[in-house]
């Protein structure tokens, strides 16, 4: 099994790529790039079995409703209190309802945060592999699962937060040297170093690493009332067992 993860970002410049060879031994990051354009990522997702995106991958269903109706003069509004249980149902989707009940917070609304804007490079990513004949079911079915590398770690039990920006590097060495410990069988290699320097470098690798555990079926899937929103909204793969599971034999 080949599997990409991405750690998705407005800028180029700030996105990461992933690529890892699976064995009946282990996995080996087989390429690692901190730098990815469009054409990188469409490419690298392509040649995968199986890529995690670690972006939303669609809005909330209401929001997108309450925006259209809003646009026309049509917003239904309730009499009284507009507070901020009633603005949530705008700001979350499905699939954030379910990690927070998983794992008692809710992830960045795609619809009243700055990562709007890189889901919106995130839909012009789909729509290319669309117009390249793969396109994306977003509840994760097909070739593209959507992930988020802090919610894995820390079903995994690692550590997951306090690992970004250079001001958290002795973190991010710390979540590396941890990673390696729960996944004797997991190959750094020469790309080892990168991922003690980069956030963005070791998001993608867990991020390929939660792409090996959606296609083995060892990820959280939409049921039957919450599928038809996760095909329009996204859906996020969370991991249902320990890292090992990926790799046993390793």
């Amino acid at each position: 099994m080949f599997t990409v993860g991405v750690d998705l970002a407005t800028e180029a410049k700030e996105t990461a790529v992933a690529w890892l060879d699976w064995s009946a031994d282990g996995a080996r990051v087989r390429r690692l790039e901190t730098v990815a354009d469009d054409d990188l990522i469409v490419e690298a997702i392509k040649g995968a079995d199986k890529a995690g995106i670690d972006c939303p991958l669609g809005w909330p269903d209401k929001f997108v409703d309450f925006i259209t109706a809003h646009r026309t003069g049509h917003v239904a509004v309730p009499e009284g209190s507009t507070d901020v249980a009633w603005r949530r149902q705008f700001t979350m989707r499905v699939t954030d309802y379910e990690v927070k009940e998983v794992l008692d917070f809710y992830p960045l609304s795609v619809s009243a945060n700055l990562i709007g804007s890189t889901a919106l490079r995130c839909a012009a990513l789909l729509a290319e592999l669309a117009r390249q004949g793969q396109p994306v079911d977003r509840s994760g079915t097909g070739v593209v699962a959507e992930v988020y590398p802090a919610a894995s770690l820390r079903c995994w039990g690692l550590p997951h937060g306090r690992y970004k920006s250079p001001a958290n590097r002795g973190g991010l060495a710390r979540l590396v040297d941890e990673l390696q410990e729960a996944a004797p069988w997991l190959d750094l290699g020469e790309h080892e170093r990168i991922c003690r320097t980069s956030d963005h470098a070791t998001d993608a690798v867990i991020a390929a690493l939660t792409a090996r555990a959606a296609a083995q079926g060892l990820a959280t899937v939409p049921a039957q009332d919450q599928a038809h929103s996760a095909r329009s909204e996204g859906w996020i793969a969370l991991p249902t067992g320990p890292l090992s599971e990926l790799c046993p034999a390793g």
